[in-house]
């Protein structure tokens, strides 16, 4: 069985500095054995973490549209960012992508999809996170995510959201082992979700390191 944490960051998002290294250490440490690294607007970590990582790495992406973030999973190329909704999904299926989305519903955050894009979309929808540790309105959200997923016959996923490496594990899907793409589908349809809310204070960690990277970026610029 695994135990898949399906929304982890890297050091290669503008919000995160957890070195690819570190991420592999921890999950090691407490029985992580497949994540999906979902860094913004680049799947160059998750490329580096495939051949790093001695358990299954998922290449994924949070991609901000013009409504919200949108997570595409199972990619070989990057996807940019300031499309539609709409284009943003022909670009994940003309990779053979599935369509993922993170923290849905959640109203405290700015880059939640919108919701009503989300009703929009039902059924070009593959994935829905219905547990996201970082979402401050964990039990709402969660409910009403697995209400959608459930009248759409969506697949449940979960992920820590982790912007830190203490962070992996906070939630994670218990499910059987997969081959590709198709059959992630089937034995996640059989997953067992497992969690806990992260203490609300590490949202500082993310801006914190926000706030380096953009120092970093401005100082390259001189």
């Amino acid at each position: 069985m695994l135990k898949a944490d399906f929304h982890v960051h890297t050091e290669y998002s503008l919000d995160c500095n957890t070195p690819l290294p570190k991420i592999v250490s921890r999950c090691l440490d407490i029985g992580i054995n497949c994540i999906a690294i979902a860094d913004h607007g680049t799947i160059e970590g998750a490329l580096k973490m495939q051949s790093l990582a001695p358990f299954t790495v998922i290449a994924a992406e949070e991609i901000l549209t013009t409504h919200g973030e949108i997570m595409g999973m199972f990619l070989q190329e990057g996807i940019p960012g300031g499309l539609s909704a709409e284009q943003t999904i022909a670009r994940i299926r003309a990779q053979n992508g599935l369509v993922c989305i993170p923290h849905p519903f959640d109203r405290l955050r700015y880059s939640a999809l919108d919701s009503d894009v989300i009703e929009e979309l039902g059924e070009r929808i593959d994935v829905i996170e219905v547990f996201n540790s970082r979402s401050l309105l964990a039990n709402p959200a969660t409910n009403k995510a697995r209400l959608f997923a459930e009248k759409y016959g969506i697949r449940q996923s979960a992920g820590s959201d982790a912007h830190t490496a203490g962070e992996i594990g906070n939630a994670y899907v218990e499910m059987p082992e997969f081959k590709g793409r198709d059959d992630f589908l089937t034995a996640l349809a059989k997953g067992k979700i497992v969690g806990h809310r992260t203490n609300p204070m590490i949202h500082f960690a993310s801006v914190w390191s926000r706030l380096k990277g953009n120092l970093k970026r401005d100082n390259d610029d001189v």
